[in-house]
């Protein structure tokens, strides 16, 4: 599929309401999976891919070539939307639209930018702080502009709730809104009450609330976010988390046992090959061969 037909179908579903369960996939095989399954989208998450392609903790050592390869590849593996995680959008006004340019030719259907200082940190760690009010809606101002597909949607994230309070991260998320955010999301939300609030502050422009499993804001189910008036409830690594614990599992019985076949805590050699599309690439090479 195109990406703007992609696109005006994310638009669309995202508009008529109801609350979209967001997994966030760090590389192309959770993709797959996030395919098979039959979620509606996926969140190219950065904290994701800098922990798995680095190996290093979400303070911003991802790059914008790093994120556009990723998501390419993540785009050539499924017709699911894609929200791309960009970070602070690598720089002032001028980055962001040179970021959302680039990110949109790659296959994105979304961007989420935030008002973070650089470097940036995750959401739901200590340290972090944020530009001033006029920087930061620079930034949404530019990435609105510089879209190609108006379909593609601005995803505008503020992370003011941390070192500004949450009123202020409520009015920073209004004025993303008056500069043409198609999305908000107030970042680590700390109780229930915060969390309802949002969302009754904001109507009438769809709301993500990110879950983060071990962090700062307080799990809720589907139908309660939803019910609250939520668009986009994000789990953004769960996938990596559970991968995480799959592989130290499995790799301390091989330390311990010095051998492991398909009785242990692994996917089975078939399921693999089924996953990355195995027997559509066997047609492919009969369909071509000589």
């Amino acid at each position: 599929m195109l990406c703007h037909e992609i696109n005006r179908i994310f638009r669309e579903r995202v508009n008529k309401g109801g609350a979209i369960l967001l997994p966030g996939a760090a590389n192309a095989l959770a993709a797959r999976v996030i395919t098979e399954l039959g979620f509606e989208a996926i969140y190219l998450s950065g904290a994701g891919l800098t922990n798995s392609y680095h190996g290093m903790p979400d303070l911003g050592f991802v790059s914008l070539p790093e994120i556009a390869q990723h998501t390419a590849t993540i785009r050539n593996t499924t017709d699911l939307p894609l929200i791309v995680d960009a970070d602070t959008g690598f720089g002032n006004a001028l980055n962001v639209r040179h970021t959302v340019r680039t990110l949109e030719r790659a296959g994105a259907s979304a961007i989420q930018l935030e008002d973070q200082v650089n470097p940036k940190r995750c959401g739901h760690f200590s340290g972090k702080d944020v530009v001033d009010i006029d920087e930061a809606r620079s930034r949404i101002k530019a990435s609105v502009d510089a879209r190609q597909d108006p379909n593609f949607l601005i995803v505008a994230r503020t992370d003011a709730r941390a070192t500004r309070g949450f009123n202020e991260a409520v009015d920073r998320a209004e004025a993303f809104i008056e500069d043409g955010a198609d999305i908000t999301f107030v970042e680590a939300p700390e109780n229930i009450q915060e969390i309802r609030d949002i969302p009754a502050r904001l109507k009438g422009t769809p709301q993500l609330v990110n879950l983060v499993v071990g962090g700062k804001t307080p799990i809720m189910d589907l139908n309660s976010l939803d019910d609250m008036g939520y668009s986009l409830v994000l789990y953004a690594n769960v996938a990596l988390q559970g991968a995480l614990y799959g592989m130290q599992n499995a790799l301390s019985l091989l330390k311990e046992e010095g051998k492991l076949d398909e009785t242990g805590p692994v996917a089975s050699f078939k399921s693999r090959q089924e996953t990355v599309q195995k027997d559509l690439w066997d047609e492919l090479e009969s369909r071509y061969s000589t």
